[in-house]
């Protein structure tokens, strides 16, 4: 199989539900799909629709009720380090410099402090942090945290990097240059990306696959294929906004 199309992440029939005043409620409806080596997937969908609960049983926090998870082939329950997450809300130690809060995983690991230095600084560096390795949180700003939630889960070597619309508190300007970020990031690391959003525009930006989900429950509506649009792309480009007005056609999402 051509390595570029190898599939690294199979979802199969996926389902899930929660109880919620004494009846179930059901957030994600048989959802398969399958993620390509280094490809950066979009997950597309509403606010509320289950994306989010999606990406929890795919980084292993929850179980579904039905269906399975499989990583390079082999069925997976449970957390599993070959999987990353960057959250919207960062959750980073206000108590620890940018140094610490990305080097936090390697060290309640075990590594040792020099070389684990080495690793943190190698991604600091890589994510534009370089000479603010000593600063705490508070000092920073929404894009800079998030570059640091960003170094933090590529410490630890994912195959498979799960952002969860990392973007969504940013300003649109902050946002802008956070996408291109994200981006020169992906081309330079060359690891698999999932990345959800509700935003049409981003996803078109971002996406070499966009698989957009229903309302709740969420289902697969339709996978598009962006292989033919050429990066970088220009949000003017007569093919980009056709692309655009498909999706939101298909969807009452906002452009």
């Amino acid at each position: 199989m051509d390595q570029k199309n190898k599939v690294i992440l199979k979802l199969e029939n996926i389902s899930q539900g929660f109880i919620v005043k004494d009846d179930v409620k059901q957030v994600v409806d048989n959802v398969s799909m399958e993620v390509r080596d280094n490809e950066f997937l979009v997950v597309l969908g509403p606010g509320h629709c289950g994306k989010t609960v999606l990406m929890n049983i795919i980084a292993g926090l929850d179980s579904p009720v039905s269906g399975s998870v499989y990583l390079d082939g082999e069925k997976i329950t449970g957390s599993d380090k070959r999987i990353g997450m960057v959250f919207q809300s960062l959750n980073l130690m206000p108590w620890r410099t940018v140094l610490g809060n990305v080097e936090f995983g390697l060290e309640i690991s075990g590594m040792g402090k020099k070389e684990r230095r080495e690793i943190a600084q190698k991604y600091i560096d890589l994510v534009g942090l370089t000479g603010f390795e000593n600063s705490y949180p508070h000092q920073l700003s929404g894009g800079m945290k998030q570059r640091v939630g960003i170094a933090r889960a590529y410490t630890n070597s994912p195959e498979i990097l799960l952002m969860d619309e990392p973007f969504g508190q940013l300003d649109a300007q902050t946002r802008y240059s956070m996408q291109e970020e994200v981006l020169r990031i992906w081309e330079k690391e060359k690891r698999t990306i999932i990345f959800v959003t509700n935003n049409i525009e981003e996803a078109v930006y971002l996406a070499d696959r966009i698989v957009l989900l229903s309302n709740c429950p969420a289902k697969v509506k339709q996978v598009y294929d962006l292989g033919k649009l050429k990066r970088p792309r220009n949000f003017t480009d007569p093919e980009f906004l056709r692309i655009r007005k498909d999706i939101s056609d298909n969807t009452d999402l906002a452009l």
